[in-house]
């Protein structure tokens, strides 16, 4: 499932994302924003859903973020870690 957000603000691509992934059955979903904060919001959504996040830059002022779903119970503490560490990768954090 794809989910273009480019040109809204938060909170909209963290709610967005948030009631996709509630009908999500299978599969993937995969967010395109142009908004740099939801950088944090939608992967973090994602994890208290039980979804792993993947950022990664798709153009100049854009980013790809691809939530899965989580194989067993998410540790929410070290998905943060993990959200933070890609963010920094990215000069985001």
């Amino acid at each position: 499932m794809k989910l273009d957000v480019r040109g809204e603000m938060c909170p909209y691509p963290a709610m967005k994302a948030k009631e996709a992934l509630a009908k999500l059955k299978t599969g993937a979903l995969t967010v395109l924003t142009d908004h740099a904060p939801a950088l944090s919001t939608v992967p973090w959504e994602g994890a208290k859903a039980g979804y792993d996040a993947e950022i990664v830059e798709a153009g100049r002022g854009e980013w790809r973020i691809t939530l899965t779903r989580h194989e067993g119970v998410l540790d929410r503490a070290a998905a943060l870690e993990k959200i933070s560490a890609q963010l920094r990768d990215l000069g985001h954090g």
